[in-house]
């Protein structure tokens, strides 16, 4: 899949160029978790759920993907070429996968005319972007029916958009997928990030057992939870890379860059969330009951917005019952997640209508749900 194009350097082990960006905000999170009394008890609290409740699932299931695909060396540009009427199908499980990089492998492979347009409508579709992380991490049983609906629906539209779109978008762009600065070698944040991901993992897992997990692990839960949101910390505040790293980095290391990324949207969710709720005294399940029809709309509109924090803000407010399951299932199919900013990068006409494209049957799922089973979810 990959044109005759130069390597991108490799990044030094030392500060990256973001972080004059970046600082202030791993600055502010740092005051906030020290600041004494209620607010700082309550920051510590919500990182460590952050990190046992999704991070550690998140950079289990990057190594687990990422060290699958470095072992078999399967090159999906020239799968997908060779695929002929199974490109959507496979175009629509890549997208489905939790993260970006599935979606951008395919609008690269269409600007660089190995697949149809029906199969970048159909990745678009189908991805829910990073905010599938948290969904699987926190509420499993929704996952299982967002993710596969989404995925169905990728492939319908996908098929749909092919019979009735006319239209070549690839243009004279020589498309590549190594859009990210390449790191390197394995450095040795990478291997101390994996490393507390081990007793994250186990926290995870035991929470979702329902054990009682202070009197099970006592100090080692706000321990495991504070290090591994530290160490996430440092590496982002540190990274040149936005979300996607390079595949031809090492496993550990796009696990660690990428799971630090999505973790820093989750703490923000969480933080935004609980702060409103706990300082505010608002209620914003009575408040967004108030506007209840608009909701499923809101979520399709949210979706449209390119990033990852819009899209994890909305998921986190269904987990926590504010808002429908109409509204999550829209944003779902509507969002692209943080996939939208490499695919603008590579071929903006193709992202930008495949995206307008999934609006359509974003809009008929969350409406379907919210007057045909508004008690779903």
């Amino acid at each position: 899949m990959h044109t005759e194009t130069m390597s991108p350097p490799l990044i030094p082990e030392k500060l990256g160029p973001f972080r004059s960006k970046r600082l202030p905000v791993v600055l502010a999170f740092l005051a906030l978790a020290i600041w004494p009394g209620e607010l700082g008890a309550l920051t510590r609290g919500l990182m460590v759920d952050a990190y046992t409740q999704v991070a550690a699932f998140v950079a289990t299931t990057l190594l687990l993907f990422y060290g699958v695909e470095r072992l078999f060396k399967f090159e999906l540009g020239a799968a997908l070429r060779n695929a002929k009427g199974w490109q959507i199908p496979i175009s629509a499980l890549l997208g489905s996968t939790p993260g970006c990089g599935g979606a951008v492998v395919v609008v690269a492979a269409y600007t660089s005319g190995n697949v149809s347009f029906g199969a970048v409508v159909a990745a678009l579709t189908a991805t829910m972007g990073d905010a599938a992380f948290l969904l699987i991490a926190v509420r499993p049983d929704i996952a299982m029916i967002v993710l596969p609906l989404s995925l169905l629906v990728g492939v319908l539209t996908g098929f749909i958009v092919d019979k009735i779109n006319k239209t070549d978008y690839r243009g004279n762009v020589a498309a590549t997928c190594e859009l990210a600065p390449r790191i390197g070698k394995t450095r040795l944040r990478d291997y101390a990030y994996v490393a507390v991901i081990i007793p994250g993992l186990i926290l995870g897992a035991s929470q979702l057992m329902q054990l009682d997990l202070e009197a099970t692990y006592g100090r080692l839960l706000p321990i495991t939870g504070l290090a591994g949101t530290a160490l996430g910390l440092f590496v982002w505040s540190s990274s040149p890379v936005h979300a996607m790293t390079n595949a031809a980095d090492g496993p550990l290391t796009r696990a660690t860059e990428e799971t630090s990324f999505i973790a820093i949207w989750v703490i923000g969710a969480y933080l935004v969330y609980d702060y409103v709720v706990t300082f505010t005294g608002l209620d914003l399940k009575d408040l967004f009951a108030s506007v209840a029809p608009l909701l499923p709309l809101m979520g399709v509109l949210i979706g449209l917005v390119p990033g990852c924090g819009p899209q994890v803000l909305v998921t986190t407010l269904y987990v926590n019952g504010i808002i429908p399951f109409a509204a999550l299932m829209g944003n779902a199919v509507s969002n692209d997640g943080d996939a939208l900013f490499p695919a603008i990068a590579l071929n903006p006409k193709a992202a930008v209508m495949a995206t307008l494209y999934s609006t359509i049957p974003a809009m008929i799922l969350a409406y379907g749900f919210y007057f045909l089973l508004p008690g779903f979810g």
